[in-house]
């Protein structure tokens, strides 16, 4: 089956600006914006000819210069807790992994913005198989429109494949389309970001957007950093935090800090000293998660003892702490598992 093929002239993923920008440059009536934004993002059409309000001739117009292509997921598995990891083909042979996460009071939507990733974490499954191209904003939404669960979703997540903020502009320009009047109209609290923390996209997505972050810290202390997120040479957390600091961050917006527990390596009381002191003065949360083993890594996940008492140590130094629960792992659908270097293991759906 195909997926969607990188083209400029599809309209979906196209935000408002755009969309007045052709209908204007194709001397059409200017309220062919609004149905066209309707058709796109609240009645998820499929093609121009379900655009029933729009004229034949104005749709045959349309039909000679853009396309309305989206693509159903090729393959999906499922995990034994309820987690489903959906496969989307973005382009001839490339891939990318979404996972739908049911929980009793919300269902959270894994979102992916890369095939791969640039950063390399040490950690981390996705960036293995490196970077080979970024996601355009049909792609980004494609995941969640062509969701068979689309209409259960109540919260999403930008922490599948990729950094997020090293593809900002579309990321910035999907966040729109779902948060905006004409799009999806979903509220920003329903979004979280995660990202490394990429200073120039940080400052956009707190300029342009309400929605939460989750930053990737891992360890308070530079060199224990640096050997899991070779990023931190250029974006050092304490950096990153200042700016955070510093900025005129919304009221309404969390910011959270993604903390992977690893076996003698960022797990003891100094760290817990480190991370007080390092986020001291930042209204925030931490999130502690499970160390997901992968192939050629020799790191080991914290014992569930210690994770506890590494939770309670921090909300008694006043830092709201808390541990993710691992899901989807025995289908490589937890944290850091992601990746489509091989995907025969995902089956059609039917």
């Amino acid at each position: 089956m195909k997926g969607i093929i990188m083209q400029a002239d599809n309209l979906y993923g196209k935000n408002l600006e755009e969309l007045k920008e052709i209908i204007a440059s194709m001397e059409l009536p200017s309220y062919t914006v609004s149905q066209l934004s309707d058709w796109l993002y609240k009645k998820n059409a499929g093609s121009l000819d379900e655009m029933t309000n729009i004229s034949k001739q104005t749709r045959r117009m349309l039909s000679e210069k853009y396309i309305l292509q989206k693509s159903p997921p090729s393959g999906v598995q499922i995990s034994e807790d309820g987690t489903r990891k959906y496969l989307f083909r973005v382009r001839e042979e490339k891939y990318v992994e979404s996972v739908f996460i049911p929980e009793k009071n919300r269902n959270t939507l894994c979102l992916s913005t890369q095939v791969g990733c640039k950063m390399d974490c040490l950690f981390c499954m996705t960036g293995k198989q490196g970077f080979q191209g970024h996601l355009s904003v049909a792609e980004i939404l494609n995941q969640v429109t062509s969701l068979p669960e689309r209409d259960q979703v109540s919260n999403v997540v930008f922490m599948g494949m990729g950094e997020p903020l090293d593809n900002t502009e579309n990321v910035i320009k999907s966040i729109e389309i779902m948060t905006s009047d004409y799009g999806f109209g979903w509220s920003n609290s329903r979004i979280t970001l995660s990202t490394i923390g990429m200073l120039p996209g940080l400052e956009r997505v707190i300029q342009d957007t309400s929605c939460h972050l989750a930053i990737s810290l891992h360890s308070p202390f530079e060199e224990e950093r640096l050997l899991l997120m070779p990023a931190e040479k250029v974006f050092p957390a304490k950096q990153v935090i200042e700016f955070l600091k510093k900025s005129q961050v919304r009221r309404r917006r969390r910011i959270s800090f993604e903390y992977i527990m690893f076996k003698g390596l960022n797990d003891t009381f100094r760290h817990v000293n480190g991370l007080t002191r390092l986020l001291n003065g930042l209204n925030c949360r931490i999130n502690l998660i499970r160390f997901h083993e992968i192939p050629g890594v020799q790191l080991q996940s914290s014992s569930d003892e210690t994770i506890l008492q590494f939770r309670d140590r921090l909300n008694q130094k006043g830092i709201l702490t808390t541990i993710r629960a691992s899901r989807g792992r025995d289908i490589a659908a937890a944290c850091g598992m992601l990746s489509t270097m091989h995907n025969q293991g995902n089956q059609p759906i039917r």
